[in-house]
């Protein structure tokens, strides 16, 4: 395990982390001392969570939907009996849309804000409790580049990803009185499987932007990593793009 121990004894929820970004945020919040509860509709979070205590970490899988209220009761109310308060809330799941405004179906639309805009509404809702038990803590809401800038790729990913930046900007003033910061991440391309199901050809986008590669999911798990920690003490509200300059052009 690390000797930075930039975690250590912290209690952290990732969701979404069977795999990408979710996934090696979890390995690494746990690596630098967190013990880690991974959710995930995939029961491939389970084999992550072994992985990790293989490793020597502090792991455990929930199955959950992030867009279910119950699943999200259950989730605290396990958390309470194991670990009685909650530290650190990573609200990284999220899926893809495909459809242009044209072509959108409400099916379409409802999916994608349920998980990518509802879940983390839900998250920070029924994690609020454990969280204040401490007076301190972190909320690091996963969005997107697309949350920022417009591309015509998907209406209901624009919508939730932009619809998760301002939930954060209003729990962050909402939660400071609770010594709760709440800050939001906006990834760029990130070589992962969503992003390869959200655009036609990624490597067409990846040589867009200064750095002219896409982003490693690690890249992206260490700005969550410098969020939750005791680092960014005095940081609430942001907006922080982890996306190799796309967004400075």
């Amino acid at each position: 395990m690390s000797n930075l121990s930039r975690l250590d004894g912290k209690i952290a929820l990732v969701t979404g982390a069977a795999m990408g970004q979710g996934k090696e945020m979890a390995r690494l919040f746990a690596r630098e001392g967190a013990s880690v509860i991974l959710t995930d509709m995939s029961m491939e979070g389970k084999k992550v969570a072994a992985e990790i205590s293989n490793e020597g970490g502090d792991a455990n899988f929930i199955q959950m939907d992030v867009a279910n209220l119950d699943d999200w009761n259950k989730a605290a109310k396990y958390i309470e009996n194991t670990h009685n308060n909650l530290d650190i809330l990573v609200n990284n799941a999220g899926i893809a849309g495909r459809s242009s405004i044209e072509d959108m179906t409400e099916t379409e639309w409802q999916k994608v804000m349920d998980v990518d805009a509802k879940g983390v509404l839900l998250g920070m809702k029924s994690m609020l409790p454990l969280l204040k038990k401490n007076k301190q803590g972190s909320i690091v809401n996963n969005s997107s580049i697309w949350a920022l800038v417009g591309s015509g790729l998907s209406a209901s990913y624009h919508a939730a990803k932009g619809a998760a930046r301002m939930l954060t900007k209003t729990a962050a003033i909402e939660f400071a009185p609770f010594g709760i910061r709440v800050n939001c991440i906006h990834p760029g391309v990130v070589q992962t499987a969503l992003t390869e199901s959200l655009l036609a050809d990624p490597k067409e986008l990846w040589r867009i932007g200064p750095i002219g590669r896409a982003a490693e999911p690690v890249e992206i798990a260490y700005a969550a990593l410098f969020l939750a920690s005791e680092e960014s003490s005095y940081i609430t509200g942001i907006d922080l793009p982890v996306d190799g300059g796309y967004t400075a052009q």
